[in-house]
C-alpha cells in the first residue's frame, strides 16, 4: 500500500502555510496523518495558538477514521445529530466535524492519509490543506462535490 512518506507530509506542510500567509490568514497549525492515523508530521507557525495542534490533529483523525472529510463529517452531524454525537463519544471526542480535515489520497484514489489545518476560518483553513495536498502531487478530498 503507497504511504504519505516524511518527505511528502513536509511538502504538504510546507506548502500549507505558504498558502496561508499568501492569503493573510492567522497562524496555522497543520497535521499530516498516515492511513493508520498516526502523525507524521506536525507544525505550529509562529504566533498560532496553543489549542491549534490539537485541533487540526482532530480534524484529521476524524476524517481518516470515518474515511470521509471532516466537512462532510460536519454534514452528516446536522442530518443526523444523534449519530455525530455517538461518534464523538465512540472518537472520545477526538474528532472535529468542520472544515479543515482533508482525505488524501493516491493515484489509485487510495486513501493513504489525511491533512488537518486549523487557526483561520475553517473554509480557508480547508484550501490550505488542499493546496498543500496539490503541491505533493496527490489528490484531495474536501467533500466538495466540485471535486
Amino acid at each position: 500500500m503507497p504511504e504519505i512518506t516524511l518527505e511528502l507530509a513536509n511538502t504538504i506542510i510546507d506548502a500549507a502555510l505558504q498558502e496561508g500567509r499568501k492569503r493573510k490568514l492567522a497562524p496555522l497549525a497543520v497535521a499530516v496523518l498516515d492511513a493508520g492515523g498516526h502523525i507524521k508530521a506536525l507544525a505550529r507557525a509562529d504566533g498560532a495558538s496553543f489549542m491549534r495542534p490539537m485541533m487540526a490533529i482532530a480534524k484529521a483523525w476524524g476524517a481518516i477514521g470515518v474515511g470521509v472529510s471532516s466537512r462532510t463529517l460536519g454534514e452528516m452531524g446536522e442530518q443526523r445529530p444523534m449519530f455525530m454525537n455517538a461518534l464523538v463519544q465512540v472518537a472520545d471526542q477526538r474528532l472535529l466535524p468542520v472544515p479543515g480535515g482533508v482525505l488524501v489520497r493516491d493515484s489509485d484514489n487510495t486513501i493513504i492519509g489525511a491533512v488537518g489545518i486549523s487557526g483561520d476560518v475553517s473554509d480557508q483553513d480547508e484550501s490550505c490543506a488542499v493546496a498543500g495536498i496539490n503541491e505533493a502531487g496527490l489528490q484531495a478530498d474536501a467533500g466538495k462535490p466540485e471535486e
